[in-house]
């Protein structure tokens, strides 16, 4: 019978070890995201599934910020982040360092998630918009990717946090024997 395991069986890294361990080949990009918890719990999805960076730009918030650490139980500490006044600046800079930058929002002509296959040796950088606008039209229009989850119910609307996390999980799922 299987048993939970206790917080000493799980052999969590320490934030040195985890800043020098390896991480997956993408990062993760939160634009204009308004509530601070949406943010710390993107900071723990990041840490969870090792993303390289995490950028926060336009009017997210930045940590310190208690409802941040709130949520990011540690994860400001752990994970890589940078704050990026202009996203289209971001993009543009990311995009000639390599990544393939990919808007996660629902589009005309966006690929399901479930049909999306990262290619070995590229850079990803997931970008997450606005908690009611989405990813704004000019990330969209420019973005190498759009990437919708498909969803069945009345909402069509995930919390960013939880998308954040299908995203991850899956990027992580599709490359975990590449790691």
């Amino acid at each position: 019978m299987p048993k939970k395991l206790s917080l000493d069986e799980l052999n969590r890294l320490s934030v040195d070890a985890y800043k020098e361990a390896d991480k997956f080949a993408y990062c993760l990009i939160l634009d204009d995201i308004r509530s601070l918890n949406n943010v710390g719990s993107v900071f723990r999805t990041a840490d969870a599934f090792r993303a390289e960076r995490l950028y926060l730009c336009g009017i997210t918030g930045t940590p310190p910020h208690r409802d941040i650490t709130k949520t990011a139980l540690g994860a400001t500490e752990s994970v890589d982040w940078e704050h990026a006044p202009d996203i289209v600046a971001l993009t543009g800079r990311l995009r000639q360092e390599g990544w393939v930058i990919c808007a996660v929002e629902q589009a005309e002509g966006s690929t399901f998630l479930s049909d999306f296959r990262p290619e070995r040796n590229k850079k990803y950088a997931f970008v997450f918009g606005n908690e009611v606008d989405g990813v704004c039209e000019e990330i969209v229009e420019a973005a190498d990717i759009v990437l919708e989850i498909p969803q069945f119910g009345t909402k069509h609307s995930l919390n960013i946090a939880v998308t954040a996390g299908v995203v991850c999980w899956d990027f992580i799922s599709k490359n975990i024997t590449k790691a």
